[in-house]
C-alpha cells in the first residue's frame, strides 16, 4: 500500500449526515419516498460528503457510508437468514443495548451480496481522479450482534459455524471489490475490542485473516472501541490487544489516540514495523474544535514513536455521531495540521 506523499490524510469511513437527510429518512420509513427519490437523495448526499473531503484537502476519499445506518446496522438487512430481536429497553438515552440484535433462523449468507461493489463503483464514478477507500464491518463485528439459533446448534461449535459462514460471506465481498479495482479496503472491527461469545484471540485473528486472504496488502483493520452516540463500548487500552494485532495479515492498522489523550504511543515502536499506522489525531467523541496546531502537536508525538513513511493521519473513528459543521471543522484542522508538520521537513 503506497501513497503519493508523506503523512497522507484520510477520514475513517462514516461521515456526518447532512441535516436534510434526517427528515428524508423518515420519509423513506413511512413510505412517502419512492425508489427514484431514494437513489437521488443518497447520490446528492454522497456528492456533499465527497465535496467536503476534497475541499478539506484529504488524500484518500471515501463515500461517507450514508447508505448505511451507522456503518453497520442496515447492512444486516442485506443478509439472509436473520430475524431481528426487539431491544428490551426502548426508552431513554440511545445506547448499545438499544442497537439491533439478531438470531439466525437459517444458515447466514448474502445471496445477493452486500452492495459493497455498487457502493465502490458509485464512489469511483463521483470521484474518478482521487485515491479511494471503501470500508465495511469485519466478521467479529457482524458476529457480535448475531445469536446462532437452532440452525447452528448450541455451545462453542455453534458460534464457530456461524463465524465460518460470516467469513465466507465477507471474503466473497473482498474478492469482488478487488476484481473491480478497489485497492484500499478497510475492515472495521469494534468487535475486536470486545470479542463475540466463544471466540478466542487466535480465532478472532484467523477470522479477519480469512476474510482478507490473498488481498491483505490492500487491506487495513480499524481497531475501534465503539462510537455509538460518541460513546465507547469497550475498555480503551491497546496493550491488551497487542497479541491479536500482531497476528493480523494486513498492510495497515488504524488506531485511536486523540480521545485517549495520545496514550500508549510507545506501542507503535513495535507495530509500525510490520504495519502502516493510521493514527487517530482527531477526537470525534468530543465537541472540542481542534486547531491545526493541536493536530500538528499530536502528529509530532506520534512521530517520536513511528517513522513518517509508516504513518497515515486520520481521525479516531468515523464522523457519523457529530453534526456536519463540526465534522468539516475537524477534517480541515486535520489536513492543516498535517501540512504544518510536512512543512517542517
Amino acid at each position: 500500500m503506497e501513497f503519493d506523499r508523506l503523512l497522507p490524510v484520510m477520514g475513517v469511513g462514516s461521515y456526518a449526515t447532512p441535516g436534510w437527510l434526517f427528515p428524508f429518512r423518515q420519509a423513506m420509513s413511512d413510505g412517502r419516498a419512492g425508489p427514484d427519490d431514494i437513489a437521488e437523495a443518497f447520490e446528492d448526499a454522497t456528492r456533499i460528503v465527497i465535496g467536503d473531503q476534497i475541499e478539506a484537502g484529504v488524500d484518500v476519499v471515501c463515500d461517507g457510508e450514508l447508505r448505511r445506518q451507522r456503518f453497520v446496522y442496515e447492512m444486516y438487512d442485506r443478509i439472509d437468514g436473520l430475524q431481528r430481536i426487539p431491544p428490551g429497553r426502548r426508552l431513554g438515552v440511545s445506547g448499545y443495548d438499544r442497537a439491533p440484535k439478531f438470531i439466525a433462523t437459517e444458515q447466514v449468507s448474502a445471496s445477493e451480496g452486500l452492495d459493497l461493489v455498487a457502493e465502490y463503483q458509485a464512489l469511483r464514478r463521483l470521484a474518478p481522479d482521487r485515491r479511494l477507500k471503501i470500508a465495511f464491518p469485519g466478521p467479529l463485528t457482524f458476529a457480535r450482534n448475531i445469536s446462532p439459533g437452532a440452525t447452528y446448534g448450541d455451545g462453542p461449535a455453534a458460534y464457530r459455524a456461524l463465524m465460518a459462514d460470516i467469513v465466507t460471506m465477507l471474503a466473497a465481498e473482498v474478492a469482488a471489490l478487488r476484481a473491480v479495482g478497489a485497492d484500499f479496503i478497510q475492515i472495521d472491527e469494534p468487535g475486536m475490542t470486545n470479542l463475540p461469545p466463544e471466540t478466542s484471540e487466535r480465532e478472532a485473528a484467523e477470522a479477519i485473516n480469512a476474510v482478507v486472504a490473498g488481498h491483505g496488502g490492500n487491506c487495513a483493520v480499524h481497531v475501534c472501541f465503539g462510537n455509538n452516540a460518541s460513546r465507547p463500548y469497550a475498555r480503551r487500552d491497546l496493550v491488551r490487544l497487542m497479541p491479536l494485532m500482531r497476528q493480523l495479515e494486513v498492510a495497515a492498522l488504524m488506531l485511536e489516540f486523540a480521545n485517549r489523550e495520545m496514550a500508549e504511543l510507545a506501542l507503535l515502536e513495535d507495530l509500525s514495523g510490520p504495519f502502516l499506522i493510521a493514527a487517530g489525531v482527531i477526537d470525534v467523541k468530543s465537541f472540542h474544535e481542534e486547531t491545526p496546531e493541536d493536530v500538528a502537536t499530536r502528529i509530532r508525538a506520534v512521530l517520536r514513536h513511528a517513522p513518517a513513511e509508516r504513518l497515515i493521519v486520520t481521525a479516531d473513528c468515523g464522523f457519523s455521531a457529530i453534526p456536519r459543521w463540526l465534522a468539516r471543522q475537524k477534517l480541515e484542522a486535520m489536513t492543516a495540521g498535517a501540512n504544518l508538520v510536512r512543512a517542517e521537513g
